[in-house]
C-alpha cells in the first residue's frame, strides 16, 4: 500500500487548531469500492459467527461431560447406599449369632396357632 502525503499549510488562526496537532493529512492511493467494502464486511461477519461455533461447541462439550460425570456420581451413590444396607444386615446376622441372649433361647417342644 502506498500513501500520498498531501501537505497543506494555512494559518492556524484560520483553521482554529491549537498547538501539537496534525496539519498534514494521508490520503491512500488504493480505493476500494462498495461491492469490496461489502465483501470485506461479508467475510469479516462469516469468520466471527465460525468463531462464535466454536466456542459455543466447547461450552457444549463440556457440559456433556459434566452430565456424563453427574451420572456417574448418581450412579456411585445409589451403589453406595446398597452396600450400607447389606454391610448393615450382615452386621445384624453377625451380631445376632453371637450375642448371648440368643445363644441361650431354646427352640420350642410345639407350636400352636389361633384359627379366627
Amino acid at each position: 500500500m502506498s500513501y500520498q502525503r498531501i501537505t497543506t499549510y494555512n494559518s492556524r488562526r484560520q483553521q482554529n487548531w491549537s498547538r501539537n496537532q496534525n496539519t498534514v493529512a494521508y490520503v491512500s492511493a488504493i480505493k476500494l469500492g462498495p461491492i469490496t467494502h461489502t465483501v470485506l464486511v461479508a467475510f469479516m461477519v462469516t469468520i466471527l459467527g465460525l468463531i462464535y461455533l466454536t466456542q459455543a461447541t466447547k461450552a457444549t462439550s463440556y457440559d456433556y461431560e459434566a452430565q456424563k460425570i453427574d451420572s456417574q456420581i448418581a450412579e456411585l451413590n445409589l451403589q453406595k447406599s446398597d452396600l450400607e444396607i447389606e454391610n448393615a444386615r450382615l452386621t445384624a446376622l453377625e451380631t445376632a449369632k453371637t450375642n448371648s441372649a440368643v445363644a441361650t433361647m431354646t427352640t420350642p417342644a410345639s407350636t400352636q396357632y389361633v384359627n379366627q
